[in-house]
């Protein structure tokens, strides 16, 4: 059965999920009731791993909660917007695209907030981990303005495949980060771009610095050590935008 819950489309039932992921609906994650086994639910986790989609155990609390009937169990909850494969979608980009990849940003607000000044600067993509980020929800599509109806979004397992797959393709990698030796003015932005920005609390992941072709940072001469994400990949964002429409 289908039912909205606080804005957020969900299914619920053993069955009705199972064929929601065979038919191809865009699951977002699935919350099965801690303690559940059957054959269904043994067919279910099988679907869940084929179409790569994260689930979770929970108190049947939590399940009575978000339906009206009976949930047997199970509740998936249905994507607010359409995801891309990079792979497919790297392809198809401009020449000169600018590709933001957001490494595990948590908060709702700022997901929302960076896919609209992504939206209004031209930016090609925006790339997601499937699992420790904010979720893509009603709430992330209301701050965003709708602008994440109108960017194509990757949620992608593997951020680390993204940023390879980016360089196979001649994008450099570019990471936002206050320990960069580069003032972000003097990225060439004039060129394919993989623009990587990192948790509220962490950053980026040793991994993607690593992987990175270009440390850069914004000026600060506050006593604040680093800017909100948000803030910071807008002044990114419109520097690359300032960039290309020079030429």
């Amino acid at each position: 059965m289908e039912k909205t819950q606080n804005k957020q489309q969900v299914i619920y039932g053993l069955r009705p999920v199972i064929e929601a992921l065979a038919s191809g609906q865009q699951v977002e994650r699935v919350l099965i009731q801690n303690g559940l086994n059957s054959s269904l639910l043994n067919e279910l986790r099988s679907k869940l791993k084929e179409c790569d989609v994260p689930f979770q155990y929970v108190p049947v609390e939590k399940l009575n909660k978000m339906t009206t009937g009976n949930h047997q169990g199970v509740v998936a909850t249905i994507a607010a917007v359409k995801y891309h494969s990079f792979m497919e979608l790297v392809e198809t980009l401009p020449e000169m695209a600018t590709v933001v990849l957001l490494d595990h940003v948590t908060d709702v607000r700022n997901m929302g907030a960076i896919a609209r000044t992504a939206e209004c600067t031209g930016v090609s993509a925006l790339v997601v981990p499937d699992h420790g980020s904010a979720a893509i929800n009603e709430d992330a599509v209301k701050t965003s303005s709708g602008a994440l109806l109108r960017l194509p979004v990757c949620r992608e397992q593997n951020l680390k495949t993204v940023v390879n797959l980016a360089k196979q393709y001649g994008y450099q990698v570019v990471a936002a980060t206050e320990k960069g030796a580069v003032h972000y003015r003097e990225v060439n932005f004039r060129q394919p771009t993989l623009l990587v920005m990192g948790n509220e609390e962490t950053g980026i992941s040793t991994e993607l610095l690593k992987m990175s072709d270009v440390r850069a940072k914004l000026p600060i001469v506050g006593e604040v050590a680093s800017l909100n994400v948000s803030v910071a990949a807008g002044v990114f964002m419109y520097e690359a935008l300032e960039q290309r429409l020079k030429g």
